[in-house]
């Protein structure tokens, strides 16, 4: 986590996991010392074209029913505005509740991922729920936005799937010696974030001795944290989520893209695999 990026960003919706999302963007905003943003975003809603109708109703009255649809997306906007404030507003009193001084609030229009995009720079850590209101109770998908996000993304990513109980005691960190893994090993060797956790390095390898790992692990210990090494064989996402649970792991760390590009693209990718069975938050690095 680079210090220059001050921003904790938290993404809130009318979902459940919004709770989740300000509890633990105030968590990582007290221990890395930077303000707490609350972001909602309202996303610009395509329509389905309107048809001619000029040969069926008179020109007026076609109209007449065009501007009554304008008034009526007039009237939605005004809504859904009025209702992110209030969303806001409370989400603000959530995290001053939890110990953030002065949340900042803001509302933006347009795609999410295009808004965040926009706002990259001033962003330390993106925090945002696992799935948005539209698809809250469909257990086995991630949100409609939260892929496109974290690949356009060159930010951690914290994705919250689980109400807030407390802060985090246990990190593990998925770690196969790959571009995106290493940039997770140096932010949880250099962010106050890691330094009072129990850190698990885990390696998923095909033989016992795994040198990376070995490395990997003087890394954190260098850095003074509390390291636990593990070397597995096996089933990849099995075995990271067995040992999360076994272990009583409350944040993952994992790098968003593996070796394999080609096969992160699909749909049974280590990462969206991970996204969707998990059942504690994932830190994600491009």
């Amino acid at each position: 986590m680079n210090t220059n990026r001050q921003t904790v960003l938290a993404c809130i919706d009318g979902s459940t996991f919004s709770r989740g999302v300000v509890d633990y963007g105030a968590w990582v905003s007290r221990v890395v010392g930077a303000p707490l943003k609350l972001l909602h975003n309202i996303e610009h809603r395509e329509h389905s074209p309107i048809q001619d109708l000029s040969g069926n109703i008179g020109l007026g009255a076609r109209e007449e029913l065009l501007e009554e649809l304008t008034r009526m997306e007039e009237r939605c906007s005004k809504i859904l505005l009025e209702q992110g404030k209030e969303m806001l507003h409370n989400a603000s009193q959530r995290a001053r509740a939890a110990g953030v001084a002065e949340p900042i609030m803001l509302q933006r229009h347009g795609g999410l991922a295009e808004t965040l995009i926009d706002m990259e720079d001033e962003i330390r850590v993106l925090v945002l729920g696992v799935r948005g209101e539209d698809r809250e109770q469909q257990e086995h998908r991630i949100g409609n936005h939260l892929e496109s996000v974290i690949r356009a993304l060159h930010r951690p990513v914290l994705v919250v799937n689980r109400p807030f109980d407390s802060p985090p005691g246990r990190c593990m960190l998925a770690y196969d010696g790959s571009e995106a893994a290493g940039k997770a090993l140096a932010m949880a060797a250099s962010s106050p974030l890691f330094k009072q956790l129990e850190c698990h390095l885990v390696h998923v390898a095909r033989k016992q001795e795994s040198p990376v790992l070995d490395a990997a692990a003087r890394v954190l210990q260098d850095a003074g944290l509390q390291v636990h090494t593990a070397s597995l064989h096996g089933d990849v996402e099995q075995l990271l989520l067995s040992y999360q649970q076994q272990q009583g792991i409350e944040l993952m760390v994992m790098g968003a893209f593996g070796h394999s590009r080609i096969r992160e693209l699909l749909l049974g990718s280590v990462t969206h695999h991970m996204l969707t069975k998990s059942r504690v938050p994932l830190l994600m690095l491009r």
